[in-house]
């Protein structure tokens, strides 16, 4: 009797962590707090200028810093556990290179026409879009490395970036543009008429996806052992972000200064250098970010369920909350009495008496959320069915 080979069948993948999309989720809805006050305010100064802003105008500014260095910092992470579901490294690489360079594209394309409503090229500009596809093409290499080489690398760009910051672009000569797009952003002059801003420097957001892949490593612990790891690293974070703020010993260009009252003294304390992002920048904004994720690995309260959608889709929400945004100040400006032609370009160039007080901007914030969730819940629904490579991209 002869006996047939029984087949065994593939170990299962490992779910997705639901923290992980939670956490991105939050600070994506969060994010669409600042680019909904962009469109809308009645504000016209910068909200960090502590000389002209108010206290809620700079919370509502500040808390949006969160947003930059988790997305990017997550991205890493999700390429990390891709290997985890099947993904050899080469896979994996060539898949970061081309996601890297389709995201380069939709920054000048996609995304910069949700940000104007304008053809216009007087003024290109990229920001965090472009600085993860940089990322990715850069990670797409260092893959290669070991996990503990990748972390190495990564925590050596944040942590020692700050000592560049005395090297001007004029330092290089006819190559000032390559540390512009390096460490210093600032504008560059293609032409008599067009101006490039890369707002988003690569050093060290690539530092920080490299960070946050060998971060995935951690997460492969059993759960209570990473939740510990979690909360150490966290709180570590922000033992040397006061310590090193509160003597200005180093990490961010601009040091902390008494102000007219105690108020303004902790906004100047927590004004911390986003262009490009400070050591301490990052300390204040991915230390808490790592408890909370910790926290959320350990329960997730059933009234932040509903941000995992949003964690899910995070490139089909960023796309389409952009353009709700910006639609919105086309709307507010049709009651306020304006044609939705003075809203086809930058922010700076909206009528002078156009916007809404900080109470507006948090209603239309509430309404443009809730606009996205239907549709973000239809687009997860799509990537689960469907298996459509290029569904992956988005």
């Amino acid at each position: 009797m002869t006996s047939t080979p029984s087949s065994t069948p593939a170990p299962a993948k490992p779910p997705r962590l639901d923290s992980v999309d939670l956490l991105r989720g939050i600070v994506m809805v969060i994010m669409a707090i600042d680019h909904v006050r962009d469109f809308v305010t009645i504000a016209r100064f910068d909200p960090a200028d502590l000389t002209a802003t108010t206290v809620g105008i700079f919370l509502t500014r500040w808390i949006t810093h969160f947003c930059a260095p988790v997305f990017v910092f997550l991205a890493g992470t999700g390429a990390f556990l891709s290997t985890t579901r099947g993904k050899t490294k080469e896979e994996l690489s060539r898949f970061l290179l081309t996601r890297g360079i389709w995201l380069v594209i939709a920054e000048l394309t996609i995304v910069r026409f949700g940000w104007l409503f304008s053809f216009s090229l007087n003024f290109l500009f990229v920001q965090v879009i472009w600085v993860i596809g940089v990322s990715m093409i850069v990670l797409a290499f260092l893959i290669r490395f070991s996990i503990k080489t990748i972390g190495i690398t990564g925590i050596v760009m944040i942590l020692l970036h700050n000592l560049l910051d005395g090297i001007s672009p004029d330092m290089f000569g006819p190559f000032h543009w390559v540390w512009r797009f390096l460490h210093d952003p600032q504008p560059l002059q293609i032409s008599e008429s067009i101006t490039f801003m890369p707002f988003y420097s690569i050093i060290p957001w690539c530092g920080v996806m490299a960070a946050g892949y060998a971060f995935g490593s951690l997460l492969q612990n059993e759960p209570k052992r990473r939740q510990k790891l979690m909360l150490q690293i966290g709180f570590s974070m922000l033992a040397l972000f006061f310590v090193l703020r509160g003597f200005n010993i180093y990490g961010d260009p601009n040091p902390w200064s008494n102000q007219k009252d105690a108020a303004f003294t902790i906004l100047s304390f927590m004004n911390v250098t986003k262009y490009p992002p400070s050591l301490l920048f990052l300390l204040v904004t991915l230390g808490p970010s790592l408890i909370a994720l910790s926290l959320f690995d350990r329960s997730i309260p059933r009234v932040l369920k509903p941000m995992i959608i949003f964690g899910r889709v995070p490139m089909f929400y960023y796309f389409t909350h952009l353009y709700l945004a910006h639609a919105s100040a086309i709307v507010v400006g049709f009651f306020q009495g304006y044609s939705a032609s003075a809203f086809l370009t930058l922010m700076i160039f909206f009528p002078t008496e156009y916007g809404l007080g900080l109470p507006g901007v948090y209603i239309v914030w509430l309404i443009v959320v809730l606009l996205l969730y239907p549709v973000c819940v239809w687009f997860a629904g799509v990537k689960r069915r469907y298996k459509y490579w290029w569904l992956s991209y988005l």
